[in-house]
């Protein structure tokens, strides 16, 4: 069975990497949906779905990043 995570730290993801894009998404999520205020009635629908969206991948991105940890902690202390 293959480990996403430790697939993952082979092409050099780091935790603080998809910490900052958690973060970005956050704050992009936040763009969209004030954006979606400006757009009339018959495209707000569409512009806050799009943000509701772009705001579901914040805890994806947050818990791959607390495995990647997890990780960096289990090599590091197995290497001690």
């Amino acid at each position: 069975m293959v480990d996403v995570a430790q697939m993952m730290h082979r092409c050099g993801l780091r935790s603080a990497q998809l910490q900052l894009a958690a973060m970005g998404s956050v704050g992009l999520c936040t763009v969209f949906w004030m954006r979606a205020a400006s757009f009339d009635q018959d495209e707000r629908g569409n512009a806050e779905r799009r943000a509701l969206f772009v705001g579901l991948w914040a805890p994806t991105l947050w818990l791959m990043a607390q495995s990647l940890r997890d990780l960096d902690q289990a090599v590091h202390v197995s290497s001690q």
